[in-house]
C-alpha cells in the first residue's frame, strides 16, 4: 500500500488578520489547493490498489538509463495493478555494499539487475525466491540461447534470468589507425603489441586497460587468461589463481605498461570511455553497452576481435535479473515483469536501442534486428565471438576469488609486484577466504 506524503507548506507570515477578516475565502482557496495536489498525485500512482515494485540497476552509460526506463514505463501502462519502480543505484562495485545491507536489514528489492556471478552469496543469505517452477512452465525456455542457462543456475535451482548479454572486444579509432599508417588489424597478442609500438611511435597512446581490484578490471583481463589456455573452476576448490596461464595474461599486461604501450584508467573506471571519445587512446576494451553513446558522440570507431595468444577467447558479460522473496503477491507480480524482460518485444527493443546482444533468440533472426545489425558492422563482430564467449563461474564465494584477482591485477599494473609474486600472494589470500 503507498502511503501518502503531504507537502511541507512553508511558515506563513503574520496572517492573523486576514484569517480573522476572510476566513471563509482562505479555507476554500487551502481546499482548493489540497485538491489539486492531491490530483496531482493520484495522476501519478497506476491505481490505488497497485502493487510498487522496486527495481534496483546500474545501467550504464545514461543513454542507456533512458532506453530501460521507456521499457519500464510501457509495461507499467499496460498493467494497471503493477508499478515498477527503476532507481540506478550505481555500477556494480558500488552497488553491492547497498544491496548486501538491505538484504541484512530485511529491505531488499523486489527485483535486482546485477552479475549473475553473486548468484551464491545471495542463495546463501537466503535472499532469493527459487524461479524453478516459473521457469519449467515458461514459453521462453526454448527461446532463451543455451549459452545463458547456465548464468541462471546454481546448485540444483533457478535463481535469476539474463536480462541482457554482451562480450568483450577491442574499439579501436581508424582516423587514428590511419594516421598511423596501420593498415592491417591485429588478431594475435604479438600483432596487438606491434600496432601499438607504431602508434605510439607517431606519438599516439595506444591502448587503456581498467585498473582497479573491481569486477570490471577482472572481466576485460579474463579473456587474456583464457587465450592463454587458464581455467577458472566451477566450485571453490577448484579455482585457482597461481598458474601459468594467470602469470602469462599478468606478463602481458605489464610489458604493456612497462613499453609505454597503455595507460590506466581511473581507479574503478574502467568502464568510462571518455578518454577514448576525445581520441586520447587509440583502442580500449569494451563491449557492444557502448555502442549508443559512441554513435552519439559522433566519432569514427570500429571493432577488433579480442586478439588471440593460443586460442580466441572473450568474456560473455551480461547482467541477469533477480526476484527477492517478500509476499506472493508481490514476487508473482515480478514474475509478471521477468515474462516481459524475455519477451521478444523488449529483447528487441533494448538491443536496437543500447546495442547489447538479445538474449531471445528469436530476436537475433527477426527482421528488425537484421537490418539493425546490417548498419552496425560493429555488432557482428561481437554476434560471431559469443562461439568463443567464457561465463564466469558463480560458485559461492566468486566476489572474495574476483577481488582477490583484481589485487593481483592492480598491484601488477602499478608496479608493485612481479606477475608471479602477485599470483602467489593473491591464492594464499584466496586460500585463506574461501568457503568450506
Amino acid at each position: 500500500m503507498k502511503r501518502l506524503v503531504l507537502p511541507t507548506w512553508p511558515k506563513p507570515f503574520n496572517t492573523a488578520p486576514l484569517i480573522v477578516c476572510n476566513r471563509g475565502r482562505w479555507l476554500a482557496l487551502l481546499l482548493a489547493i489540497l485538491a489539486l495536489w492531491l490530483i496531482g498525485c493520484t495522476a501519478r500512482l497506476p491505481s490505488e490498489e497497485a502493487i510498487e515494485l522496486v527495481f534496483w540497476h546500474g545501467v550504464n552509460p545514461p543513454p542507456n538509463r533512458l532506453v530501460l526506463q521507456r521499457l519500464v514505463d510501457r509495461f507499467n501502462a499496460r498493467h494497471p495493478q503493477i508499478h515498477v519502480q527503476a532507481l540506478y543505484i550505481g555500477q556494480p562495485d558500488q552497488q553491492l555494499p547497498k544491496i548486501l545491507a538491505a538484504v541484512v536489514g530485511n529491505a531488499a528489492p523486489d527485483l535486482l539487475w546485477y552479475n549473475p556471478t553473486i548468484t551464491g552469496q545471495f542463495v546463501d543469505l537466503g535472499a532469493l525466491r527459487p524461479l524453478d517452477d516459473w521457469w519449467q512452465a515458461s514459453p521462453y525456455r526454448e527461446q532463451v540461447s543455451p549459452a545463458l542457462i547456465p548464468t541462471m543456475r546454481y546448485g540444483d535451482h533457478y535463481w535469476s534470468i539474463p536480462f541482457a548479454t554482451n562480450n568483450l572486444g577491442i574499439f579501436y579509432r581508424p582516423s587514428l589507425f590511419n594516421a598511423a599508417g596501420i593498415k592491417t588489424l591485429p588478431t594475435t597478442w604479438g600483432e596487438l603489441e606491434q600496432v601499438s609500438q607504431t602508434l605510439k611511435a607517431q606519438g599516439i597512446t595506444p591502448l587503456l586497460l581498467a585498473l582497479g581490484q573491481g569486477e570490471f578490471a577482472v572481466f576485460t583481463w579474463l579473456p587474456f587468461f583464457w587465450s592463454a589456455g587458464g581455467r577458472l573452476g566451477n566450485t571453490p576448490e577448484t579455482a585457482h589463481i597461481d598458474t601459468p596461464p594467470a602469470i602469462t595474461a599478468l606478463d602481458f599486461w605489464q610489458r604493456l605498461r612497462q613499453e609505454g604501450l597503455a595507460v590506466l584508467s581511473a581507479p574503478e573506471r574502467g568502464y568510462e570511455l571518455d578518454q577514448f571519445i576525445r581520441g586520447e587512446v587509440a583502442m580500449q576494451i569494451t563491449g557492444p553497452w557502448t555502442l549508443a553513446q559512441l554513435q552519439q558522440s559522433g566519432i569514427d570507431f570500429g571493432v577488433l576481435p579480442m586478439p588471440a595468444l593460443k586460442t580466441p577467447a572473450t568474456a560473455l558479460g551480461g547482467e541477469n535479473l533477480f526476484v527477492f522473496r517478500s509476499t506472493p503477491q508481490r514476487e508473482q507480480a515480478a514474475l509478471e515483469f521477468l515474462d516481459y524482460v524475455l519477451s521478444e518485444e523488449f529483447q528487441t527493443a533494448w538491443a536496437l536501442g543500447t546495442g547489447y546482444l538479445p538474449v531471445n533468440e528469436r530476436v537475433r533472426a527477426n527482421d528488425r534486428y537484421q537490418a539493425f545489425v546490417a548498419q552496425q558492422p560493429a555488432l557482428r563482430v561481437f554476434l560471431d565471438q559469443m562461439a568463443a564467449a567464457r561465463a564466469r563461474p558463480n560458485f559461492r564465494g566468486y566476489a572474495r576469488f574476483s577481488q582477490a584477482l583484481g589485487r593481483a591485477i592492480e598491484s601488477v599494473l602499478l608496479g608493485k609486484s612481479t606477475p608471479k609474486a602477485a599470483v602467489e600472494t593473491a591464492e594464499q589470500r584466496w586460500q585463506l577466504m574461501r568457503p568450506r
